[in-house]
């Protein structure tokens, strides 16, 4: 995992005596912010003639269809430009579209809202000049700050997902949508397929930085437009936190799943019996019963979520399979619990209780590794 640096600011006069030779490709996802196009284009410029910046804008927009496309045309800026997205749309795809079509050796990413302040570009490229290999426009170190207005359930929302994201990187403000990156090492990124509007973070264990910096920053408020920030944006945040979890702990993540799936079979399993039993039927009825259904749920679940890369495999097949798989897991949670009995836990008072949990703890694994490796089992080979 690496470590996250924080790039040293320097002084505006030496920044302004700064040269860049590397040419930037700035990109920015849009969808209903013309208002904002202008006012963002004027700032870029600004920025772009008092350093001598040779760079691209790249708007990468989802089919606004309010005038964007007009407000960019209309700039007179020709080194602005407009990719009008029509299929698989989304935050996170349009900044890969424009990262694909940039053709200078610096990306950035940033918002339209004015949220992000295009004055620190410059700082941002010095950073990667400097060694690193990601740069982020940070609001939570030192030197950064938000606008005054920030309310409680809006830095929690914001600090429970930072939280989350920890255990793929220790930066400090891994939400945040203002980067720069090379684009030779976005070339190498493998397997990119962000959901929802954190690509940064899916940037980060793609391409498997190690040396990542922070520019604090000034995060300002929207003044025109609306915030794209919805309820379904944040439980896609969720999604694509799984699926960031697998690509980095694949091992640890399924097996954490499969136990997740097996507890919610026993709750299953005895909500079943009891109704049964409720209904009148024979104790050996409710046993199979709820021994039954609980297999049952256990395999959609599984089929669902633990191992969702089956899914297009036939599903008789695979049912098959796990019910065989857990036949064989609950002989040997069987073998192993009389073998203790008789012979680690042969004089305890609670042997038998003993025995038993170390024979389901067998059972769950060989279970988790017939069905992961077997059952389940990825059919191709990544080179």
């Amino acid at each position: 995992m690496h470590t996250p640096q924080d790039p040293i600011a320097p002084p505006s006069s030496e920044l302004a005596r700064t040269h860049f030779t590397s040419g930037i490709s700035i990109i920015v996802p849009t969808y209903k912010e013309a208002e904002n196009i202008p006012l963002l284009l004027e700032r870029v410029d600004r920025v772009r003639r008092d350093h001598d910046l040779e760079l691209e804008l790249i708007f990468a927009d989802d089919n606004s269809c309010d005038g964007s496309l007009e407000a960019v045309e209309a700039s007179g800026f020709d080194w602005a430009r407009m990719i009008v997205r029509t299929e698989n749309r989304g935050l996170s795809p349009a900044v890969i579209d424009g990262f694909r079509a940039a053709k200078f050796p610096i990306l950035v990413c940033m918002d339209c809202d004015l949220s992000h302040p295009p004055e620190k570009i410059p700082q941002m490229i010095l950073a990667l000049n400097s060694g690193q290999q990601f740069v982020i426009g940070s609001r939570y170190v030192p030197g950064a700050s938000t606008d005054d207005d920030w309310g409680f359930l809006r830095w929690l929302n914001s600090s429970i997902a930072t939280l989350l994201a920890r255990p793929l990187t220790q930066m400090r403000d891994p939400m945040s949508g203002f980067f720069a990156l090379r684009n030779a090492d976005f070339k190498k990124a493998k397997d990119l397929n962000p959901v929802g509007y954190k690509i940064a973070l899916e940037l980060i264990v793609k391409c498997g930085f190690e040396n990542v910096g922070e520019v604090p920053i000034h995060f300002s408020d929207r003044i025109h437009g609306e915030s794209k920030l919805t309820l379904k944006e944040q439980l896609k945040y969720i999604q694509h936190l799984r699926r960031l979890y697998l690509h980095r702990f694949a091992n640890a993540m399924y097996l954490a799943q499969f136990l997740v799936v097996g507890t919610s079979g026993v709750v299953v399993n005895l909500a079943v019996l009891s109704l049964l039993q409720f209904l009148g039927l024979p104790e050996a009825a409710c046993l199979a019963g709820g021994i039954g259904v609980s297999v049952v749920s256990n395999f959609l679940l599984n089929r669902r979520f633990t191992f969702s890369y089956a899914r297009d495999r036939s599903a008789g097949r695979q049912f098959i399979g796990f019910v065989a798989a857990s036949a064989v897991g609950a002989s040997v949670s069987f073998i192993v619990s009389l073998a203790l009995r008789a012979s680690a836990f042969s004089e305890l008072s609670y042997g038998l209780h003993l025995a038993a949990l170390c024979g389901i703890a067998a059972g769950m694994i060989f279970n988790y590794l017939g069905n992961r490796y077997i059952v389940f089992r990825k059919t191709h080979i990544r080179r």
